[in-house]
């Protein structure tokens, strides 16, 4: 008995799949290619990978369960007696003292904490909106002194950041603002050192997001241009969508520099009321701290990192994503 094959042609109209034969050969290549994508690793290299993974794990962790377990330690010591990964008498006093009275000036927890969402809050909302602006304008327009200001930028961001504290506090020192009855000095408010924050992180946005915006095609502009959209529209609605990750790498970066600022505040702020916590969080280590506990340090730090790492929790998929296509397209 012989095999038959049917030689006649598929027709034309006919979907793909319906012909036996096409379907057939799908079936076996797809079959071929994902036996040779799921070849497994050996068992040795697979039981080294889990290893290292494990290792790697456990040394980040590890750091971060100790100092909380140094948190519930309700014996107030002034300094670490040992690895107590689970305290005698573990309770949450040192956080409730934290809370309640941080440090010896008369501000509490809340008021720390908002000082520093202003600034974090300030500097992440200024350094994306006006870096995105630059870095289309040096991505996409063509105009004169662009090379020039390009070299500028990349030359501000190549500086320390020390090396324009005293500059900047030489400039805001010049301002004083009289709003009827509120009148302060720029250098010494909230609103100068989240000024100063932003002009320390505006470079790298700038740089970063240009970088993110020159992988974006062209030809989704021009055919966005061909459908009547002006450059505006083009900006708003095709360039800001694709965006989007390196808008919340730079917006998460911008947050967490003005979250954890320390240098800048504790040069220009004399008045305990705009401290923030990284500043009270220093004042608890130092010659002038001996009487803080290890208890007290830890809950505070928890406390200090905590909203960081809620932010990085929501803004996650962003995060990563815009990551991982800045390291390949970059």
């Amino acid at each position: 008995m012989t095999a038959t094959t049917d030689p006649r042609p598929p027709q034309i109209g006919t979907p793909i799949l319906a012909d036996p034969r096409l379907a057939r050969l799908l079936r076996r290549g797809t079959r071929v290619a994902t036996d040779r994508d799921e070849k497994p690793l050996p068992l040795g290299r697979q039981l080294l990978m889990q290893a290292l993974l494990l290792f790697i794990t456990a040394s980040v962790l590890f750091p971060i369960v100790w100092i909380l377990s140094m948190s519930l330690d309700p014996r107030n010591l002034s300094r670490p007696d040992g690895l107590n990964l689970i305290p005698p008498g573990a309770s949450l006093e040192a956080y409730a003292k934290v809370l309640a009275e941080p440090t010896g000036n008369p501000i509490d927890f809340l008021g720390l904490a908002t000082n520093s969402l202003k600034i974090a809050l300030g500097a992440s909302v200024a350094t994306v909106l006006l870096g995105v602006l630059a870095a289309y304008a040096f991505s996409r327009l063509r105009f004169r002194g662009r090379e020039a200001l390009m070299i500028a930028v990349l030359g501000v961001l190549m500086l320390p950041s020390v090396a324009t504290i005293i500059p900047l506090f030489i400039f805001l020192n010049q301002f004083q603002i009289d709003l009827g009855e509120v009148s302060f000095n720029l250098r010494a408010s909230i609103l100068g050192i989240t000024l100063a924050v932003i002009s320390a992180q505006l470079p790298f946005a700038i740089w970063n997001l240009k970088g993110y915006l020159d992988t974006i095609p062209k030809d989704l502009e021009e055919a966005a241009a061909v459908d009547g959209a002006n450059q505006n529209q083009i900006f708003r609605r095709v360039v800001l969508p694709l965006a989007i990750p390196a808008l919340a790498v730079t917006g998460f970066l911008g947050f967490l520099g003005g979250w954890t600022e320390y240098l800048t505040v504790a040069l220009f702020v004399g008045d305990s009321s705009d401290w923030t916590l990284s500043v009270a969080l220093n004042s608890m280590v130092g010659q002038f701290a001996r009487t803080t506990t290890w208890s007290h340090f830890a809950a505070f730090s928890i406390l200090f990192a905590l909203p960081v790492s809620v932010v990085f929790f929501i803004f996650q998929r962003y995060l990563i994503g815009g990551l991982a296509v800045g390291g390949v397209k970059g």
